[in-house]
């Protein structure tokens, strides 16, 4: 029977969520989604140097897995 000022509380929560505008914050949240690391984020391109393999790769043959 107590389950009105939970249910209350959760439409408050989920209204406010709905109708409040936020401002995305996305270099906190993929801080935050690699383990908050103290190191800033790097926003510089990175080249990757070609794999002296990535010639050969077209020639694989079939996977030996069953």
């Amino acid at each position: 029977m107590g389950r009105g000022r939970a249910k209350a509380k959760q439409t408050k929560v989920a209204r406010d969520l709905k109708y409040r505008t936020h401002e995305t914050d996305f270099a906190s949240l993929a801080q935050e989604l690699h383990g908050g690391e103290s190191a800033p984020v790097d926003r510089t391109e990175r080249v990757e140097e070609p794999d002296e393999y990535d010639k050969w790769a077209d020639y694989s043959g079939p996977s030996q897995r069953d």
